[in-house]
C-alpha cells in the first residue's frame, strides 16, 4: 500500500456505516478547559468534552508501518503521527464535517506567506516551541525533514517535496552528506523557513500539514530506525515501545499547549495494545469491562459483529462512522489488450453490478456507490454521477460497446485478489460473466498482491483498490493516479492502470500551474469528467468506517480528512477513576 491509499481491496476493505449518531452520554469537566471548544450532543461527537486525565487505551491488531514523519503515508498511522507525536507546519482543525476541512498554523506562526507568484513559499516559527527533551525545535529542523524525503534509504513517505520544490534531480537526501541549497530551501534564521518551488501552487499552506514537514533533529537521525522513537514536538513521547506488542505514550513536559491551538492532549497516558487478533478488538469493546471502557479501536469494527452492535442501542450508541473519502475502483491495465481499447474499458463501466458489489461489502449502509473518481469530499460535498447508469449496470449497452469493439464474443481475463476481497471480486465476475467476459478471480495473500498489481509482467487485467486525497484538493487524488508520468515497471501502485494519456498528462500539468485555487477546483472537476469518458477505470464504492469506543470515551469523532479516522487531537475521557 502507497500514501493514504485506504484499504486496497485487494487486501480487504473492511466495510463501515454511517449512522447519524450524536453524543449521548453526559459531560465531565475541568477547571482548565475555560479555553478549549465545548463538545456538545448531536453534532456527530460521542461522550462530550474530555476532562484532564487518566489513561487512554487503544486497541489494535498491528503494528504501526512506519512512525517516522519522512515516511508516515498510510492511514490510520498519519493521523496518530501527526497529532500525537509530531507538529507541522499548518495542520487541520480539529472538529467533525466541513469544519475540520480548514487548516490553521500549528509550528508556523500562520498559513504562510506566498511570493514569486506562489512559487516562493515563507513560514515563520512561533515562539517556544521545544522537543521532549527540552532542545529548541528551529528551521534547519524542518528543512532537515524534507531533505530526508529524497533519500532512497528511507521509501514510502509522502512525495511532494520532490515533486514541488526546486531541487536538482539528482539529489538523494541528507543521509548521502548532502544538504539542499538556498535555491531550494533557505533558513535565513533559527525561526524562517523559506520554500523555493518548480511552479506555483497556490494550496502549498495545506501540503505543509503532511509529516514530511514536521521537524527532526539532525542529531537524532537513526535512519530506518528512527521509526522507533521519533524525537516528540507533539504532546506525547514514546515511554516504551515494544514493536508488534505494545507502546506506551506519556506526556511530553515540554510540548507547551500556549503554542498549539488544535492538541489538547486530555489523557496522561496512551497505551496501545497490538496484540488483539481475529475479532478480539471488536469483542473487548463490546464487553466494555474495566480499562475497556477507556478505550478505543485502531482497526474496523470487524463486519461479523456490526449486527450485533446495530441491533443494541447501547452499542450502537458508541459506534462512529462516517464516509471515508476514499474511492475504490475496478482498475483495468490499460497498457493490455484488451483494456487498451478505450470502448472496452467504457463497456465495462456499464457492465458492472455496483449495487452486487455493494452488497458483497454489506449493503447501503457500508457503503455508498461510487458515481465517479473524485469522493464527494473533494466535490463539495455533492455526489457527481457522471453516466447516470443504474447502479445495477446496463449489460446490454456493454455488449453494443463490445461489438463495436470488436468483442462481441468477449474475452476472458483475470482479477487479482486477496482472500479478504474474494467476495468482491466475486461480483465483479458474476455481472461481467453477463456479457460474456469470462473473469478468473486470482486469491493470493495479501501481502503478495501489491508485488503482484505493480509489476507489469505480472499485472492481471483487473485488480480493485482505492486512493484517498492527502488533503481536501483533487491535486492530491487525480494526479497520484492518472499520470502516465508515474508509471513504473515495478513498484507501480499508484497509476495501478496504466493510463497513459497524452492530453490527461498535459492537463494535469496546466492544472497543478495554477494560482487561483477556485479556478483549479473548476478544472478538476472537468479532467474527472474527462478521464470518466476515457474510462481508465471503474468506481465503484465510497467506503465507510465504522470504529468502536468504550463507555467512558469522550470527544471522539471521525475527522473529515483522514478517512474517517477518530481524531487523537481530542480524544479522551469523561471521567477519570
Amino acid at each position: 500500500m502507497t500514501r493514504r491509499i485506504h484499504a486496497v481491496l485487494a487486501t480487504a476493505i473492511t466495510a463501515a456505516l454511517t449512522l447519524g449518531l450524536g453524543a449521548c452520554s453526559s459531560t465531565g469537566s475541568s477547571s482548565d478547559d475555560t479555553d478549549k471548544p465545548v463538545v456538545t450532543e448531536g453534532n456527530g461527537i460521542i461522550g462530550g468534552t474530555p476532562v484532564k486525565g487518566g489513561t487512554l487505551n487503544l486497541l489494535s491488531n498491528t503494528d504501526f508501518d512506519q512512525l517516522d514523519p519522512t515516511r508516515n503515508w498510510t492511514m490510520p498511522v498519519m493521523d496518530f503521527g501527526v497529532r500525537v507525536l509530531y507538529r507541522t507546519l499548518t495542520t487541520f482543525k480539529a472538529a467533525p464535517g466541513a469544519e475540520g476541512l480548514k487548516i490553521e498554523p500549528d509550528l508556523a506562526t500562520d498559513l504562510g506567506q506566498s511570493s514569486d507568484g506562489g512559487k516562493t513559499w515563507t513560514f515563520k516559527l512561533k515562539d517556544g516551541l521545544k522537543y521532549e527533551d527540552g532542545t529548541p525545535i528551529v528551521a534547519d529542523d524542518i528543512k532537515y525533514n524534507v531533505e530526508r524525503s529524497y533519500s532512497p534509504e528511507l521509501p514510502g513517505g509522502p512525495d511532494y517535496a520532490r515533486v514541488y520544490l526546486n531541487a536538482p534531480d539528482d539529489y538523494k537526501g541528507p543521509l548521502a552528506g548532502q544538504r539542499l541549497g538556498k535555491e531550494s530551501i533557505e533558513v535565513p534564521d533559527e525561526k524562517t523557513i523559506i520554500f523555493h518551488l518548480k511552479r506555483p501552487v497556490a494550496e502549498f499552506g495545506y501540503t505543509v500539514t503532511l509529516p514530511t514537514f514536521s521537524p527532526v533533529p539532525k542529531a537524532k537521525e537513526a535512519g530506518a530506525n528512527y521509526s522507533n522513537h521519533p524525537v516528540s514536538s507533539g504532546p506525547y513521547k514514546i515511554e516504551s515501545y515494544d514493536r508488534g506488542k505494545r507502546m506506551v505514550l506519556v506526556r511530553n513536559t515540554f510540548w507547551d499547549e500556549k503554542t498549539d491551538t488544535v492538541r489538547k492532549a486530555y489523557p496522561d497516558k496512551i497505551v496501545v495494545d497490538q496484540t488483539l487478533k481475529g475479532t478480539g478488538v471488536a469483542e473487548r469493546l463490546i464487553a466494555d469491562q474495566g480499562d475497556d471502557q477507556s478505550a478505543l479501536s485502531y482497526v474496523d469494527l470487524v463486519a461479523s459483529k456490526i449486527s450485533e452492535v446495530l441491533t443494541n442501542p447501547a452499542l450502537k450508541s458508541r459506534l462512529i462512522s462516517e464516509n471515508a473519502g476514499c474511492t475504490t475502483s475496478l482498475q483495468m491495465d490499460n497498457s493490455k489488450a484488451p483494456f487498451n481499447d478505450p470502448k472496452v474499458r467504457l463497456a465495462m463501466q456499464y457492465a458492472v453490478d455496483k449495487e452486487a458489489f455493494q452488497a458483497a461489502q454489506g449493503g447501503p449502509a457500508f457503503v455508498d456507490i461510487a458515481t465517479t473518481y473524485l469522493p464527494p469530499v473533494l466535490t463539495d460535498g455533492k455526489t457527481v454521477d457522471h453516466f447516470k447508469i443504474a447502479p445495477g449496470g446496463d449489460p446490454e449497452k456493454a455488449k453494443a460497446l463490445l461489438a463495436e469493439a470488436g468483442q462481441a464474443a468477449g474475452f476472458k481475463t483475470e482479477l487479482t485478489t486477496s482472500t479478504g476481497g474474494k467476495q468482491q471480486a466475486e461480483a465483479i465476475q458474476a455481472a461481467l460473466k453477463k456479457v460474456n467476459v469470462d473473469v478468473t478471480i486470482n486469491v493470493v495473500d495479501p501481502t503478495a498482491v501489491n508485488s503482484i498489481v505493480g509489476d507489469k509482467t505480472k499485472q492481471t487485467g483487473l485488480s480493485i483498490s482505492g486512493w484517498c486525497p492527502d488533503y481536501p484538493s483533487a491535486a492530491t487524488f487525480l494526479p497520484m493516479i492518472y499520470d502516465g508520468k508515474i508509471i513504473k515497471d515495478k513498484g507501480n501502485f499508484g497509476n495501478v492502470t496504466r493510463f497513459n494519456d497524452p492530453a490527461t498528462n498535459a492537463e494535469l500539468e496546466r492544472i497543478a500551474g495554477l494560482s487561483d485555487i477556485a479556478e483549479a477546483n473548476k478544472a478538476w472537476l472537468a479532467l474527472d469528467s474527462s478521464i470518466m469518458e476515457k474510462s481508465p477505470a471503474v468506481p465503484l464504492a465510497w467506503a465507510k468506517k465504522p470504529l468502536l469506543v468504550g463507555s467512558n470515551i469522550a470527544g471522539a469523532f471521525a475527522h473529515p480528512v483522514w478517512a474517517g479516522q477518530v481524531d487523537y487531537a481530542v480524544i479522551g475521557l469523561k471521567s477519570v477513576k
